[in-house]
């Protein structure tokens, strides 16, 4: 065997051995980031479920189950920033050892740190697709059928007692009294403003609430009671008597308009296609489907963008603490997420496209990552920190003002 083929071979498993040696690294704090930023999401939800466990007495099955159903939409926003972590707190640490100096010692190039790199981002972007195309819709939708489930069984219990009630749309609901024994409503008061001509109040001295799961409504029917009407263009007042009626209630919180229909993150891709393609009319709703379509693709290859900016600000950063490496990446990701939710504001109104909206922070992100990539690979200096900078100034400034 020549020299420059024994050569090549050694130089093969040199690189190989790297390459598994960083992917392994990268692993460790991807997990920790993955299980710790899902908790802190997670525990945002908490104030959702607080609502329902102090409303309406739902068990520890079902609240463990509406963290289960939310885990999928978190993780699609979670494994980004993981990814991210991970490779900044990977190369920061390696930095910090030298043993970056070390592998460019032995004329390993910056660029040649990629392969791993990118590699552990598909992975990452593979999770978050899953989570984005297949995971979300499902969880939102279980989700969706779940809380009905508890409004429809426990809605007595959630009303409470001489208390205006406004749980329903257009329809403010007062009740003296409640018998949980009997779910009946005792003294029951009802201001209907569904119809824009015409305010109807409703009194009656009892009252019952009744569910139709399959269609998603409530209906409650009164008994013995009056009905007044005041007609808000002529200024006319009608009084009915009934022995029975009954009003139709929408819950905003768990239904959307359209009775069964499906939300926009309720909806898989065949679904969003098949929309975008049959809408003629291209409303607010439209682009709203359409930024969440572009969405699912988006949010997954941020895991690439946001994973070839973490190397060099890992690398450039090894005097910093992990601490601060820490911030630094949160500050960066910050950034990213701000720039996402000016897109999706922009392109749900229509002011530009949302294909722009969506994927100019991956572009804004991932450029940023390269401009910076090349000048740590050429030993040019690199000033990471002025994002954190600037944002001090930022909290500086308002922090005067409030003072």
């Amino acid at each position: 065997m020549s020299p420059h083929i024994r050569t090549d071979v050694f130089r093969m498993k040199i690189n190989s051995i790297i390459d598994r040696y960083i992917f392994r690294e990268l692993f460790p704090p991807f997990v920790l980031n993955l299980v710790f930023f899902t908790f802190v999401f997670l525990m945002a939800e908490m104030l959702k479920i607080t609502d329902l466990i102090v409303n309406f007495n739902v068990g520890l099955l079902v609240v463990v189950k509406i963290l289960l159903f939310s885990t999928p939409y978190f993780l699609t926003y979670v494994i980004p920033m993981s990814t991210m972590m991970a490779v900044l707190l990977t190369f920061l640490r390696l930095s910090g050892d030298n043993e970056i100096v070390a592998l460019k010692s032995g004329g390993v190039s910056l660029y040649r740190l990629l392969p791993p790199v990118l590699m552990f981002c598909l992975i990452g972007g593979l999770l978050a697709y899953f989570m984005a195309v297949y995971g979300t819709p499902q969880g939102r939708t279980a989700i969706k059928q779940l809380t009905f489930k508890v409004f429809s069984a426990n809605l007595d219990i959630g009303l409470k007692e001489r208390t205006f009630n406004d749980s329903f749309n257009d329809v403010m609901l007062y009740v003296n009294k409640i018998d949980i024994q009997n779910k009946t409503l005792i003294d029951v008061f009802i201001e209907d403003k569904r119809d824009e001509k015409i305010v109807s109040t409703v009194v009656a001295p009892k009252g019952k609430l009744f569910s139709e799961p399959e269609t998603f409504i409530f209906h409650l029917r009164l008994f013995d009671g009056v009905i007044n009407q005041v007609g808000l263009d002529d200024r006319s007042a009608n009084t009915i008597s009934f022995e029975i009626y009954d009003i139709r209630l929408d819950m905003k919180k768990a239904i959307t308009a359209g009775g069964n229909r499906k939300g926009r993150k309720e909806m898989n891709l065949s679904e969003l296609r098949q929309y975008l393609k049959t809408s003629g009319n291209k409303t607010a709703y439209y682009y709203k489907v359409l930024m969440e379509y572009h969405k699912k693709f988006s949010i997954p290859i941020a895991c690439f963008a946001l994973g070839i900016l973490a190397l060099p600000l890992g690398i450039v950063s090894k005097r910093v603490k992990r601490s601060s490496g820490l911030v630094l990446g949160l500050v960066y990701f910050l950034i990213y997420y701000i720039l996402l939710s000016i897109g999706l504001v922009f392109g749900e109104t229509g002011a530009y496209p949302p294909l722009i909206g969506m994927w100019l922070p991956n572009v804004v992100m991932g450029g940023l990552g390269v401009f910076l990539l090349i000048k740590t690979a050429n030993e040019q200096p690199v000033r990471v920190g002025f994002a954190v900078e600037f944002l001090q100034r930022i909290i500086e400034r308002r922090t005067r003002k409030n003072a």
